[in-house]
């Protein structure tokens, strides 16, 4: 064959590429309200920043007559390219091309930009919109995931992954996403399950929809699979990219700063009488958050999911902070199963990149009840203390009212290695609220009082007086300083730029063992 001929030959075989499964699957694929897997990679980079490998790679499969159909690029668009100007890594699953499903070859092009992405140190993000393995290939697909799944555990902590579910996600192929940091889905276009309404009818008996069973909302409020809900596929892609804002291109790397146009020392007179003076009042927590951080730089993740918690990405001063917060208007702010693990998955993230946690603390302690002991709410909620205890990085506390039992120990108070610990006026330390304290320790007092409910409303009375309030912990040195709500920003921001070049570590091991 000439030089002209392969010219000629190139431009022929990056058309095929270029039209994946053909005109009519892709305006199936519009019609479903889905976008194609360039047009997605084209939004989700920088304009003209993509580079794209493998173009050419077909699979390479006799059996079954799919021979006679080895479309260029085999139904996966793989490259780099940049998210404001920094490096990242890309996949992007094609439906249109034998419905996205997964071949050796396939999967050798995904593995080799995640093997590049850990040498170089960037993100690494998969679109996924597949119907699964490639039946036809049989082991060879199978082992095609394996890889997949083996890149994505040892990039875990060394370069973030995020994945982003915008269509069909089941059986194996389910687990890629599920160990990356984030999971992102679209509303009614995505599913993620490990076996279908089909076999769940068949094993159970039970009825159940594709999306109501694997749907976002589902993965977001139930099982916390999915971390952010999406709309459609353009919302999608733009959460990919304020996310990616927030993070480091790698476990070497301090986040990225910007230059905030928030004044750092901001004075928010409000939050002096923000705390309600009746301790079982509930507010809402987002409030005082928002109050806080710079001005529309909060990025929540999970938040359909244990409210009682909540956890995002934020901005103080231009820093990139993660913030843990109790949410009193939820379930009193409790610690229950899901918001311990939702915490310390997020706590653990923070930590493996060099991103500084704030937590808003008011916790009247754990859920109580049988369905929470022996779903194992002790050694979930030790997953918990177990993420604040061995994370090394700056962690500022701020206790706003109740910091009761153990939940007090738990979130990231002094004792596990807090940097900097603020209370509140309207702060509460104790082993328990005062009416159940009273009555364990007066238990006596009362049972032998002519009046046992006033003898009870007195010890109960000086019980507060003696913890709900913040003085003792600070005369102990467990906080090192009572503030005015205030001042809570510049105290913040003072704190940050005094830990910014913290250095700390664990003992030597090959790892820990954390409660799972």
């Amino acid at each position: 064959m000439s030089y002209k001929e392969n010219f000629r030959r190139l431009f022929e075989l990056r058309e095929l590429a270029l039209k994946g499964g053909g005109e009519e699957r892709i305006k199936k694929q519009h019609e479903k309200g889905k976008l194609t897997a360039r047009e997605r990679v084209r939004l989700l980079l920088d304009e003209g920043s993509f580079v794209e490998m493998d173009m050419l790679v077909r699979h390479r499969t006799r059996d079954f007559g799919l021979e006679k159909q080895r479309v260029p690029g085999d139904g996966v668009v793989t490259g780099y390219g940049y998210i404001d100007g920094r490096l990242v890594f890309v996949f992007s699953q094609d439906f249109t091309v034998f419905g996205g499903s997964l071949s050796e070859t396939f999967a050798l092009k995904i593995t080799k930009i995640m093997d590049q992405a850990m040498k170089v140190g960037a993100p690494v993000i998969g679109i996924n919109d597949s119907g699964g393995a490639r039946i036809q290939e049989g082991v060879r697909s199978l082992g095609g995931y394996a890889e997949i799944f083996l890149r994505n555990t040892l990039a875990s902590g060394v370069v973030p992954q995020i994945s982003a579910v915008m269509g069909p996600c089941a059986g194996g192929a389910v687990y890629s996403p599920a160990i990356t940091d984030f999971v992102l889905m679209v509303k009614n276009t995505s599913y993620m399950f490990v076996t279908g309404p089909n076999v769940v009818k068949t094993v159970t008996h039970e009825e159940v929809t594709h999306e109501e069973l694997g749907g976002a909302e589902t993965h977001a409020s139930k099982s916390g699979v999915n971390h952010v809900s999406c709309e459609n596929d353009v919302e999608c892609l733009q959460k990919i990219r304020k996310l990616i804002s927030y993070l480091p291109s790698n476990y070497l790397e301090d986040p990225p700063k910007i230059e905030s146009d928030d004044d750092p020392d901001r004075v928010d007179d409000f939050l002096d009488d923000f705390i309600p003076e009746n301790p079982n009042q509930p507010y809402d927590m987002y409030e005082i958050i928002q109050t806080i951080i710079d001005r529309d730089s909060f990025f929540e993740i999970h938040a359909d999911y244990a409210k009682n918690l909540i956890v995002g990405f934020a901005r103080i001063d231009g820093y990139p902070v993660g913030i843990v917060a109790n949410q009193p208007s939820y379930l009193a702010g409790v610690l229950d199963i899901d918001a311990s693990v939702k915490g310390a998955r997020f706590v653990r993230f923070c930590d493996a990149f060099n991103i500084p946690i704030i937590t808003f603390e008011d916790v009247p302690g754990f859920l109580p009840g049988t369905n929470q002991e022996w779903g194992g709410i002790i050694r979930h909620g030790a997953k918990l203390l177990f993420a604040f205890s061995e994370a090394t990085v700056p962690k500022i506390t701020v206790i706003v009212r109740k910091a009761y039992g153990g939940a007090y120990d738990v979130m990231s108070s002094k004792h596990i290695r807090g940097d900097v610990n603020l209370a509140w006026p309207s702060a509460e330390i104790a082993v328990m609220g005062p009416k159940g304290a009273a009555e364990i320790i007066f238990k006596r007092d009362i049972a032998l009082a002519e009046d046992p409910e006033a003898m009870l409303a007195q010890k109960e009375k000086e019980y507060r007086e003696k913890f709900a309030n913040p003085f003792l912990a600070a005369e102990l040195g467990y906080i090192d300083e009572v503030i005015e709500p205030r001042f809570t920003r510049k105290r913040i921001v003072q704190a940050l730029r005094m830990l910014e070049n913290k250095v700390d570590s664990n003992p030597a091991k090959k790892h820990g063992n954390i409660p799972l």
